[in-house]
């Protein structure tokens, strides 16, 4: 903070740098006038944004001491931890090392517009961060040192001249270039990290390392994401963005790859003057010489006397095209397994000559690297909503002459019938040159894409077709006839056989119970059987749950509940059906949103939903916070992989149900539902939401490509989630992560206190109540009723202003008392640390909520006078407010 102020002084700043938050005391605080410019909320936004980096990197330091002081085992949740429960759970060695490689987790990166920071200034701030380490360092003398200081307030200055807010809204282009960054630049360099740490762990727990030495022995990590195919009420995602996306997906891993494979190639300089190559090396380097003709000649001939680099200059060469990706050549690879396949030669002829250590240590992490990125780097997804699909499914009917436009509104058992015969016709409904509507072409062209892609480089770059808002069978077999349509799904002897998995996204409540009955007809169709079958040979199929629109309608504890219980269902119902599956967890970036602490999260998981295979979103401004430094990145994935391994043996062992606690959950997620859907269903609710929050501005802010609404109707239910949390969060209202709980515990305390000492006595052994309402209390802790208030004078109607504060106040009150009842105990006692974290923050953030009000009031004011220049005017600082407070609340939507 020193150097901001040394920056900002330098450059005439001096009364800003004198108020920056904690390096002055209050009264040093520039005028309000001067902090409510662009240049005060940017300076008090960077300040934030350097508080952030800083607890970033003590966080860091804090488990390495611990680590170096009591070893592995001591930092919660890591593998040194999980090795070490798995011991306690009655795990061998022998169980545990066969149960690794089973294990795979795959993080999905999506675009949700919730990264409030440019991309610019992300990479800015990584090498900020990376200063800030090196500076840390004690072999640095003083001179040295005040260089390093130098750069610092250098890197300060680059930042503070690029500015805070996008003046433009991200284009797709710009979103798929900072997904890449941590696909192809950060990820590559973890993953070598999270196996060192397995290695060690395993090796500090007194295992037996042989059992881990070699390729395939470590868990599966893959990286998946939605941009670019993720199209649910994002008109601009069209076919040639998802093809645009899937070529600049492997042309980004096959550069990984030629780049490990040439600096491999590089320090592997063993001459045969040394050491005679095994003849299978030999032999191989004579075999691909001659595949290759005259490229091959001079492969052989730019090493000579070092096998091991000719073999590598030849392998580099049979990858294909790095510039259009194309497999131009017989001898290119088609498929990364025949790279592996020369990888472990390698390997196994390093072994042979007794190079061992150079196998491990040089070869071993590009075979890894192969084993996680492919030839795709990352699989893309493509999501539609299901309404989008029946109107698709119209259009064709009606261009096939049937009368089918009203196929939307059709009686389910009318829609299957249709489905169930033409599914079994191997004719197209439309032909070639028939005139189709906007919807029908863009998903044909869609399909059609995914198919010749596939045909093409194979389909493990492509995940899944996934139907968001999936509230029937139909709208699963829909896909399949818009498949056939496309080419996507082909005839075979047996019957028709879908090329991509077709994966149902449940949502809502309602939804989510109505989840088991769809899912158990939609196994049991013969299409559904082929195509799982074909595609892998494991009868696996994924489901993907939604924790965002569950909580947006019915709020956190009915939602998480409602997702519970229909994993518990699902697993057990699709295990009886012979299938295994694999969920796919919607998680957003906020509690109210599925956040929570990772190995909180997968311990709260029911018993016998893990199967070993695990997907879960990352969302907005979390894959920045998470993984923007390698450090913090290769921690929270190993939260990850080792959280889901250790679940997934205990997840196999038996396990008492907790039969006594289960209907006291659902009474207290049907009262609190009832609670919250009362807050929402009053008639002036969105006249408060719309004026005591910053809803108007947040729609505003251009930071993502995809519209804060599906349809852009001015609608609750058509407002997406993101936003909705986005602007609760802001105003300090945290509203959808608490309200509702206060009311159903209290009434579950007064009517039946056995009951509640039955849930507060629960906490031990049923993980999932602890991580609920711990969750709940830290939305709570956010909140700030004093905020609020000043928020709600921007409302005006003084009885609907009157009226949401006393709703609002009251069950805040009682939420808090009784959360403290059910936890013995206030939560500044119980959680110091957190409440260090806000205490530290509250008083720049008062200040900061104060002049986001006061631009609120003005902007609006100007808007409804139809002073639409002077509006545009003060919109950077409104939405440099909105930064700034995200940055400090290190939360969006």
């Amino acid at each position: 903070m020193k150097c901001f102020q040394e920056m900002l002084a330098e450059l005439g700043e001096k009364d800003l740098a004198r108020s920056l938050p904690w390096a002055s005391a209050p009264e040093n605080q520039a005028p309000m006038e001067m902090l409510c410019s662009e240049a005060g909320l940017q300076a008090l936004s960077l300040s934030f944004q350097l508080l952030n980096m800083v607890e970033e990197n003590s966080a860091a330091q804090t488990r390495r001491r611990v680590e170096h002081e009591r070893g592995l085992a001591a930092e919660p949740g890591l593998w040194g931890d999980r090795l070490n429960q798995m011991r306690l759970d009655g795990c061998s060695e022998e169980e545990i090392a066969d149960l690794l490689p089973r294990i795979w987790v795959e993080p999905v990166l999506t675009a949700h517009p919730t990264e409030a920071k440019r991309s610019s200034l992300l990479e800015q701030h990584r090498q900020l961060y990376l200063l800030l380490l090196k500076r840390e360092n004690n072999i640095w003398t003083p001179a040295e040192q005040e260089q390093i200081r130098g750069q610092i307030i250098l890197a300060l200055e680059r930042i503070w001249r690029t500015g805070e807010i996008m003046l433009q809204k991200p284009d797709l282009a710009h979103e798929r270039r900072a997904i890449l960054y941590f696909l192809h630049d950060v990820f590559p360099e973890v993953v070598p990290r999270l196996d060192w740490r397995l290695r060690q762990a395993w090796k500090e727990a007194g295992f037996d390392p042989r059992r881990l030495a070699g390729a395939g022995r470590m868990p599966l990590v893959s990286f998946g994401t939605w941009v670019g195919g993720d199209r649910d009420g994002h008109g601009l995602v069209t076919a040639a963005v998802t093809n645009e996306t899937l070529l600049a997906l492997r042309r980004a891993a096959l550069g990984l790859h030629d780049r490990h494979l040439q600096a491999v190639a590089q320090r592997l300089s063993l001459s045969s003057a040394r050491q005679a190559p095994p003849a299978e090396l030999a032999a191989a380097i004579d075999e691909l010489t001659g595949q290759l003709g005259e490229i091959g000649a001079q492969a052989v001939t730019r090493n000579p006397f070092e096998p091991w680099r000719q073999f590598l200059n030849l392998v580099r060469a049979k990858l294909p095209n790095l510039d259009d990706c194309r497999i131009e050549a017989p001898y290119h690879y088609r498929h990364p397994r025949a790279l592996l396949e020369h990888l472990r030669l390698l390997y196994e002829s390093l072994v042979a000559v007794g190079a061992a250590r150079l196998a491990e240590e040089e070869v071993l992490p590009v075979w890894r690297a192969v084993e996680v990125f492919g030839f795709h780097l990352a699989v893309l997804d493509v999501r539609q909503n299901s309404a989008y699909h029946d109107r698709a499914i119209a259009q064709l009917l009606v261009a096939a002459g049937l009368d089918g436009a009203d196929y939307a509104d059709w009686p389910e058992e009318k829609r299957r019938e249709l489905l169930e015969q033409e599914l079994k016709s191997p004719r197209p409904l439309a032909h070639g040159s028939a005139e189709l509507g906007p919807e029908a072409r863009e998903i044909l062209a869609t399909y059609r894409l995914l198919a010749s892609h596939g045909e093409e480089y194979g389909y493990d770059g492509i995940g899944a077709l996934i139907v968001s808002m999936t509230r029937s069978v139909s709208d699963l077999l829909g896909v399949y006839l818009l498949a056939r349509e496309a080419g996507l799904a082909r005839p075979t002897p047996a019957g028709l056989v879908c090329r991509l998995p077709v994966v149902p996204l449940f949502e809502t409540v309602a939804d989510l119970e109505q989840a088991p009955a769809i899912l158990r007809e939609f196994l049991a169709h013969p299409i559904t059987g082929r195509s799982v079958t074909e595609s892998g040979g494991r009868r696996r199929q994924q489901v993907m749950l939604g924790y965002s629109d569950s909580a947006k309608a019915a709020g956190v504890l009915s939602g998480q509940w409602a997702l519970h219980q229909a994993q518990r269902t699902l697993a057990q119902m699709a295990a009886e059906a012979g299938f295994e599956l694999r969920f796919f967890h919607g998680r957003g970036g906020t509690i109210s949103r599925g956040a929570g602490p990772t190995h909180r999260f997968l311990q709260s998981l029911p018993h016998g939903s893990l199967s070993g295979a695990f997907r879960a979103t990352e969302q907005g401004e979390t894959i920045s916070q998470k993984y923007a430094n390698l450090g913090t990145a290769s921690y929270n994935l190993e939260l990850l992989v080792a959280g889901v391994a250790a679940m997934k043996l205990r997840h196999q062992r038996p396990v008492s149900r907790n039969v006594k606690l289960a209907p006291i959950m659902h009474l207290l997620a049907t009262r609190s539902q009832k609670v919250y859907e009362d807050l929402l269903d009053r008639p002036d609710f969105m006249a408060y939401f719309s004026q005591a929050t910053p809803i108007d501005a947040i729609e505003q802010a251009r930071i993502g490509s995809r519209p804060a609404r599906r349809t852009g109707r001015r609608t609750l239910e058509d407002l997406r989630a993101i936003p909705w949390v986005f602007a609760w969060n802001q105003s300090r209202h945290y509203l959808p992560g608490w309200y509702g709980v206060g009311t159903a515990l209290t009434e579950l305390l007064a009517e039946v206190p056995a009951r509640f000492a039955d849930l507060a006595a629960g906490f031990e052994n049923w993980p999932f109540l602890q991580y609920v309402f711990t969750n709940t209390e830290t939305s709570l802790m956010s909140a700030d009723l004093r905020i609020v208030e000043r928020y709600a004078e921007l409302v005006a109607d003084d009885a609907v202003r009157a009226t949401y504060l006393t709703l609002i106040g009251d069950e805040y009150r009682r939420t808090r008392e009784v959360l403290g009842r059910l936890f013995g105990g206030d939560f500044a006692v119980r959680r110091p640390r957190l409440l260090g974290t806000l205490v530290r923050r509250e008083r720049a953030l008062t200040m900061l909520h104060q002049m986001q009000i006061m631009l609120l009031r003005q902007w609006r004011e100007r808007s409804a006078a139809g002073d639409q220049t002077g509006a545009e005017a003060l919109l950077p600082r409104v939405l440099l407010s909105v930064n700034a407070i995200a940055s400090g609340l290190r939360t969006t939507g």
